[in-house]
């Protein structure tokens, strides 16, 4: 089998990554993109993988369920910083104080 780092792989398995995207769509989810899939794959699913097969990485893509990725999704945008410390938030905060 021929194994190669999964970054070359992206360009290869867009088909596979575009197809599970029009797939969340119909289930109306609508804010999913190609790169938050990608990184979802790469830092949950292949976490402990460096390297894999392309059909094994068509096999993760095709396999994957919405639950999964907005459960990754949720526990992300917990980890990331308060959102009314941005600049939009602290606009937002001074007009609701």
């Amino acid at each position: 089998m021929n194994r190669q780092p999964l970054d070359e792989f992206k360009d290869h398995v867009k088909p596979a990554i575009i197809s599970k995207l029009e797939e969340f769509v119909l289930l109306g989810y609508t804010d999913v993109s190609e790169e938050k899939l990608w990184g979802f794959l790469k830092n949950k699913k292949w976490k402990k993988t460096t390297e894999l097969s392309v059909h094994e990485v068509v096999r993760d893509v095709l396999a994957l369920k919405i639950g999964d990725f907005m459960n990754y999704a949720t526990v992300e945008s917990y980890k990331t910083a308060n959102w009314f410390d941005s600049e939009e938030g602290k606009d937002v905060l001074k007009d609701l104080i």
